[in-house]
């Protein structure tokens, strides 16, 4: 029987499994697939309920939960919730009858990765984290072959591919773009520009220190700070600054213009998830890097190796984060431009990989087995 689509595209839950799934699909779109063959799968409380409906892609949302490390009443449903969603999983692979299903991991992806297996589809998993995830893990047990972003991966049937980063940032251009960026997000030209960011849930440590540097650079009138809070924070978050008098500084819950954030900014301030550093890397964007001390596994700090050990990247401990600690390295790169485009070439360089094209490339090969 012939496919019904080409491609279900599943994961979810936050903005760093969602964004990698609409690369996917982006990029199949880009070697010659229409929109509407290609159909994401993810959970009903995850960020793709907000990110999914603006894209041409058809989009179907599982009653599914992720399981917590520790002990609360949503972990009493996970077992029921997660069987629910592979028999909706099942029915729904059985009626789209994908050439290949593309998992990128997540609490949501699993149901339809199972699914896949018992309908005997093709599966590739994509892990872009340097240690795999849990769901990542998994589901490699099974799967026709598993795509890496990094070398030395000790999944089975591994393929370096590089990770998926959104076909805009692949193909930006930060020096011919960074001037209608400014115009667009009403940064002046002559500043020093900062984009803050903490993952799409936010981070109150990151934004703390934020805070605090924002207080010691104040009487700073050639900076301006772009500081995604996290929706969570916005009424926490520190008072927005003109720039009249002293510092620019913006405070927003969600980014949704993130492209032209990479190519406005001067710097990056962030944490690091794996979707996070494929994205410095491709775009070549210079960046402090944050991990977050609570990942299972401390697997950020392992992604910030990736950039910190190339000097692509500040890596800041969380345990050595204080508002002077950021107060002082912008200070210092500001007064240091050779220092800055050190960083961003070396940036650059890293991002080989995810600017290759292998990833599209592999999953149409699996798909035509």
């Amino acid at each position: 029987m012939e496919p019904s689509v080409f491609a279900v595209v599943t994961g979810g839950g936050t903005s760093g499994h969602v964004l990698p799934a609409l690369a996917i699909a982006d990029a199949l779109v880009a070697i010659g697939h229409r929109p509407d063959e290609i159909v994401y799968v993810g959970a009903e409380r995850g960020i793709e309920t907000r990110l999914l409906p603006p894209t041409p892609y058809q989009h179907h949302f599982l009653d599914v939960v992720g399981l917590q490390r520790r002990f609360t009443a949503r972990n009493l449903a996970f077992p029921f919730k997660l069987i629910g969603a592979v028999f909706s999983a099942r029915a729904l692979i059985k009626r789209l009858r994908p050439a290949v299903v593309v998992s990128v991991g997540g609490y949501a992806s699993f149901p339809t990765t199972f699914a896949a297996r018992l309908r005997r589809i093709p599966t590739v998993v994509v892990s872009y984290d340097r240690i795999p995830g849990l769901a990542s893990r998994v589901s490699a047990r099974f799967a026709t072959v598993c795509a890496v972003a990094f070398e030395g991966s000790k999944l089975r049937r591994a393929r370096y591919t590089g990770a998926p980063v959104r076909r805009d940032l692949m193909l930006l251009d930060r020096g011919a773009q960074r001037t209608s960026a400014r115009e667009r997000l009403s940064i002046p030209a002559d500043r020093f520009a900062i984009a803050v960011f903490g993952g799409s849930l936010g981070s109150k440590v990151l934004n703390d220190a934020v805070t605090g540097m924002i207080d010691a650079l104040g009487d700073r009138s050639d900076v301006a700070v772009r500081h995604v809070v996290g929706d969570r924070f916005l009424g926490t978050a520190g008072a927005e600054r003109s720039g009249a008098q002293g510092i620019m500084y913006t405070v927003i819950g969600y980014e949704d213009q993130m492209v032209a954030v990479f190519a406005a900014c001067d710097l990056m301030i962030t944490r690091a998830g794996a979707s996070t550093i494929a994205e410095l890397a491709t775009a070549g964007m210079p960046a402090v890097v944050v991990p977050w001390a609570g990942a299972s596994g401390d697997h950020q700090s392992d992604n910030a190796r990736i950039l910190g050990e190339v000097g692509a990247a500040i890596v800041v401990p969380e345990s050595e984060l204080s508002a002077a600690r950021l107060a002082e390295i912008v200070i210092g790169l500001i007064a240091d431009p050779i220092a800055l485009g050190d960083l961003a070439e070396a940036a650059y360089r890293a991002g080989d990989a995810h600017r290759s094209g292998r990833l599209a490339a592999l999953i149409e090969q699996v798909a035509a087995r």
